[in-house]
């Protein structure tokens, strides 16, 4: 059994993306385009859903989805 880590709102959107590399997917989908940016090195995922107008707690529940025994990439198409 696979252990994961928790997203949290105060983890930054580069501990994120390190977490999860399917997080990407889900940031892009709440209008978060700009991972090299330098503020993703310090931003918190609460601040990126503050300045971006975004729901946190939705964004939450989304960024754990990609994390765990049940996250898939759709990578090979097979839905691990």
């Amino acid at each position: 059994m696979k252990t994961s880590t928790k997203i949290t709102a105060d983890m930054t959107i580069n501990e994120v993306l390190k977490i999860s590399k399917q997080a990407a997917g889900v940031l892009m989908g709440f209008g978060m385009h700009c991972f090299g940016c330098p503020m993703a090195r310090s931003e918190t995922i609460a601040e990126a859903t503050a300045a971006h107008g975004a729901d946190l707690e939705l964004m939450l529940e989304k960024l754990n989805e990609t994390v765990g025994d049940n996250a898939c990439g759709g990578c090979c198409r097979k839905g691990c």
